[in-house]
């Protein structure tokens, strides 16, 4: 029998619990094993929930991230398609910027093809032609994503309600047209302090970046959300994410796109 899922107020309580978990510092017990019944919707209504109260204290929606797009996390997590966040605007940082490793829980890093938008794309329907031609540019990005559920110990619907794990993002400096490049055989290399820690290529997401795009649009379209001019889509690593510390500096090369550096301070806030 089909979960009825939970009542506002307990959606609300959990939504709680994670957005309390940016100030505290401190991740919290998966939702999947403290909320029985938890739904799909349930998950992106907590997750919606904490972005209205980040609107609130003044944040703003920069662009959405797609996760799950690997056929290896879906088989892990047991699913058959992505899910999504959004990317708010203090997620962005600048190219060897230092960024504030006390800023996160429990940061990971991965090498993605970010889309630039020129023009809004509003779902259902939208096709892959419509998608290419709203891309403005392509960049080298790395996303760092993060956890407020413990110890990583998440499920599908853990991860939905914790913004798709987001965490922030650098932009590479050099746009590159879409057209100037093949995604899907565009190949990565990601180092971090000078080794190689990952390698892959733009197939390993959904076989397609663009595929991604076009399901983003389509299923935020759905709850009617629009991408928007200018926005950043996100839309999955190339490569399996790997650990960061303070004092880490992470580059990702791509063929044909350039490379995207990450650096991260090498001081850490102590916690009690």
């Amino acid at each position: 029998m089909t979960s009825p899922g939970l009542d506002q107020e307990t959606r609300t309580a959990a939504a709680r619990s994670l957005f309390d978990a940016y100030t505290t510092g401190k991740p919290v017990q998966p939702l999947t094993s403290t909320y029985d019944g938890l739904t799909l919707e349930d998950a992106y209504a907590i997750q919606l929930l904490q972005i209205s109260w980040f609107a609130e204290a003044g944040r703003t929606v920069r662009g959405h991230k797609v996760g799950l797009t690997s056929a290896a996390m879906q088989r892990l997590l047991g699913v058959d398609q992505p899910d999504y966040g959004h990317l708010l605007d203090d997620f962005f940082y600048l190219e060897h910027e230092p960024i504030p490793a006390d800023r996160f829980m429990q940061p990971r890093i991965e090498p993605e093809v970010a889309f630039v938008l020129k023009r809004p794309l509003r779902g259902p329907g939208v096709t892959a032609h419509e998608a290419l031609a709203a891309v403005d540019f392509v960049l080298p990005a790395l996303e760092i994503v993060d956890s407020r559920i413990e110890d990583w110990k998440i499920g599908l619907f853990d991860t939905i309600a914790d913004n798709a794990s987001s965490g922030a993002l650098v932009l590479g400096s050099t746009p590159t047209a879409i057209s100037d490049v093949d995604l899907r055989l565009a190949g990565a290399v990601m180092t971090r302090n000078g080794s190689v820690v990952g390698t892959g290529a733009g197939g390993a997401v959904l076989g397609s970046p663009l595929r991604t795009l076009v399901w983003l649009a389509n299923t935020v379209g759905a709850r009617g959300v629009t991408l928007e001019e200018g926005h950043v889509v996100l839309p999955g690593a190339v490569c399996a994410m790997v650990p960061v510390a303070p004092g880490d500096t992470v580059t990702a090369t791509f063929a044909g796109l350039g490379s995207v550096t990450a650096r991260f301070d090498s001081s850490r806030e102590e916690t009690a």
